[in-house]
Parts: C-alpha cells; structure tokens; sequence
C-alpha cells in the first residue's frame, strides 16, 4: 500500500469520529486492549502523563511536551483530531511519525484490524503507543480524545493525570450536567496516580475531590496555588506573564510562543502539572520550564490556537468551538476591535517552520516583528468573522457569544458532519448576525479578503475543522 491509499483505507473503512460524530464512539475499552495486546502491550513500556478536560486540554499537552523536550527528554506526543496532516496526531520530540510506518503498521496489523474492528480513533491510538515503544521515548504526553474514562487512551496508567477544566461540549455523550461531564473525565484519575485540576468549579470540584479520595491520589487545584499574570503580548503570537504561587511571585517574566485569553489558565494548569511530575522526573526545573514554553512552536509543532496566517489585513485562526472557549475568545477580538488605538500586523514568521517536516536543530528562533499601521487611521477596525459548525453542535448556545457588530461569512466545513452553511445562516440571523453563505470555507474567507480593509480584523472560528481548511 501507497500512504495515500493506508490514508484512504483509515478513513473510509473505520468510523471516524469527526467526520461521523456520535457514531464512531464507542464507550467501551474492549478494542483498544485487545489491540494493544496484540501489539504486545506498547502502553506498558514508556511512561507517560495524562491530559484531559473540556477546553485547554491541546494546549497544556504541547506546553508539557516542549517542557519535557528542553529538559533532555525523547519526548512523545498524542493529540487529537489533526488539522491538515494525520501524523500531527503522533509526534516524538516534535517529528510526525513517518509515512512509512503508518503504513507498515496497517500493513503488519491488517488482520488484526479486520478481526477487532477498532474506531479510526482506536487505532490511532494503538498506532501512536507502537510508535512511541519502537522510539523508546522518556515520556508520552498522552491527549485523552473525549471524555475520559472510557476514552481510548484510558488503558495506560500514567505518572499524572491533568485535568484542565469542565465545560459544556459533546453533551450528547457525556452527560447533560457539569457533574455528569467531570464524571465522566474523572475517569483518568487513577489508584494512586497523582491528579492535577486546572480549575476550581462549584459542580466539579466535588466529584474530582471524591474520585480522588475512592482512588488514593492526590489532588491539587492549579488555580488555587499558581497564577499566570499576563504583562505583555509583544505580537500575537508571543506573551510574558508573571507567575504568582501562592500569591508570592515565583517566576518573572516568562516568555510563552503562544498568544490567546484562555492561555494564562492553561500556563497555570501546566506549571502545576510540571512542579508535580518533577518529583518523578527532576529533570523538570525551571530552566527547563521557561525554556521549553519561549519555544513552544518549534519545539512541538503548535498550530490552530490564537494563529496569525496572514496581515493587512490581519487574519486570525482559532479553534475554540465550545462556550467557554467563545466566550473567552470574543472578549479578547472585542478589546482588539474596540481599542481605538491603531491596528497592528505581524509577519508570519513561523509559517514555513510549521508546514516544515521537522523542527529547527536548535532551540531558538527569530523572534517576530512587530509591523504597526501608520498612526493616521481614521476609524476602529472593522471585525470579520468566518464560521462554520459541525451539525451535532448546539449551534443556538454558541452564537450567544458571537459580536452582533461583525460582518459574518458562514461556510459548511469539508466533513460529513458538517453544517449547511445556509441553515447555519438562518440560525444565527436569529441572534441578529447578518452575512453570507460560501460553499466553502476557502471561499468564505476570500470573500472577508477582499471585503476587509487593511486595518480590519479577520476571525476564522468556530470549528476545528474550519480552521483546519484554511492554515
């Protein structure tokens, strides 16, 4: 078999969750052990730490990843889902997984997965722990995909658990009630293992606090030790905070290569997660830290989050889809559209790094340059926003969060379960948001292009899948 053609056969014979939703999950972990036991059980020979949580969860996982990776470490990275290449999904010390063996491993296993039947997403996490036990990493970083306990991911047993947040998303699965939702990501706390919570939440925090105390682990609540105070954001991609541990500062000025409201929550999360699995693993110190987070892109490859892939005028990327994630997003693109002060660009520095096949040999990187308009700008920027859903969404839900004040160009993302852009339209024009209908994303966005001055602000969001046509 050709790569095109394992690609091909990945995701045309097996249910595919983000192409066919609810259909492709299956709660039950019966598929994932008996692949693994016929791969001769790869989870068991690498350590690991466990991330999952409603939003966030990407995001502290590549912060981990570039923490491990400056610290010495032959570092393993599991996410999901991927947004142009499926070997995102699998990465050691930053490099995809090679073609090769994602077809050597359909080709060796094909048997095996005809026999069991696993989802895409069940093979795809046997896949990344065969590859991590052939690279003999130090340490995976390990995504849960949804959920928790009965997540594929959920037959390792790891050094960590984190746990970002609770949110409504994927109720239809989980569970209606932030109790019945944080029931089911508590999932991955496991006999002994220490926990790590990213934020205290009335509804939540019980049923994390009384998983713990059935399962012996200990817990810590990240905001209720660590803060991240953000100082400045010299360019959108690039942001310096304050660490405060309780309430004293504990690390000045740390440089983080990546930009966006949710992510001093996030820092904080993956600095408590660092400071515990450093008793495990004492080669995460604070050089380490600050190291990894200054060059989180060409360390691990992050991409979709608060991404600038293009200027005058600026166009932004971001995948938040649920509505914590909305809600945090838009108050940021409101400040940035209701500043009066003149809009600002960047250059892209980091594109072709990120389209690269592998990452830089060195850790450092140029940093970006910040491009200012001229100061005689006559009016605020204007605000354009490219959107599409997947149709299981509560789409009403998440368009509360939508600025009325934005011109709107809706598209139907390039999946099965994606929804009609039209339909889309017709729903949002009820909450008062007037635009266009494209028959795609592309197209979507070429239209802003070509509506926006050069001082205007373009917002694709909405969907992860949405944002994955255009970067």
């Amino acid at each position: 078999m050709t790569y095109r053609e394992t690609l091909d056969f990945l995701f045309a014979q097996l249910p595919m969750y983000h192409r066919v939703g609810a259909a492709a999950f299956k709660k039950d972990l019966t598929n994932t052990v008996a692949l693994c036991e016929h791969l001769n059980n790869p989870h068991l020979k690498f350590k690991s730490i466990h991330v999952g949580g409603t939003n966030g969860k990407g995001s502290v996982s590549h912060m981990l990843a570039a923490v491990c990776q400056a610290a010495g470490l032959k570092t393993g990275l599991y996410i999901s889902p991927h947004y142009k290449d499926f070997r995102e999904r699998i990465k050691v010390n930053g490099q995809y997984i090679p073609r090769r063996r994602v077809v050597a491993f359909v080709e060796n296993n094909r048997n095996a997965i005809e026999r069991i039947q696993p989802s895409f997403f069940e093979l795809c996490v046997a896949m990344a722990f065969d590859h991590f036990a052939r690279e003999r990493v130090d340490i995976a970083i390990v995504e849960v995909g949804l959920g928790g306990r009965l997540d594929s991911t959920n037959v390792i047993t790891p050094l960590l658990s984190v746990i970002t947040n609770i949110s409504y998303d994927h109720q239809n699965m989980l569970g209606d009630t932030l109790p019945q939702i944080a029931f089911e990501k508590a999932g991955i706390i496991k006999p002994g293992v220490p926990v790590a919570v990213g934020e205290t939440h009335p509804e939540s925090a019980p049923v994390f606090v009384k998983k713990a105390t059935e399962t012996g682990s200990e817990i810590a609540f990240a905001d209720q030790h660590f803060e991240a105070a953000e100082k400045r954001s010299d360019n959108w991609q690039s942001t310096f905070y304050d660490i405060f541990k309780d309430k004293k500062l504990y690390l000045e000025n740390l440089e983080v290569d990546a930009a966006g409201p949710y992510q001093a929550k996030n820092l904080a999360t993956a600095v408590q997660a660092v400071e515990m699995a450093s008793r495990y693993l004492p080669m995460l110190d604070l050089h380490a830290l600050q190291a990894g987070l200054k060059n989180l892109r060409a360390l691990t490859r992050f991409i979709g989050r608060w991404q600038v892939i293009g200027e005058n005028p600026t166009v932004l990327c971001d995948s938040a889809h649920n509505e914590a994630g909305l809600k945090l997003a838009f108050e940021k693109i409101n400040q940035l559209t209701t500043d009066h002060r003149p809009s600002s660009t960047i250059r892209p520095h980091s594109l072709k790094l990120l389209r690269a096949n592998r990452p830089p040999s060195t850790l450092h990187r140029p940093s970006s340059t910040l491009h200012p308009l001229p100061s005689t700008v006559h009016r605020p920027p204007s605000l354009h926003i490219v959107t599409g859903f997947v149709n299981d969404k509560d789409v009403d839900k998440a368009l509360g969060y939508f600025p009325a004040k934005a011109r709107y160009y809706f598209a139907k993302a390039n999946i099965p379960r994606g929804l009609e852009a039209q339909l889309l339209k017709e729903k949002a024009s009820a909450h008062g948001l007037e635009g266009r209908a494209y028959a795609s994303v592309k197209n979507a966005l070429k239209a802003a292009r070509r509506a926006a001055a050069p001082e205007d602000l373009i917002v694709v969001i909405g969907s992860i899948f949405v944002v994955a046509e255009v970067i």
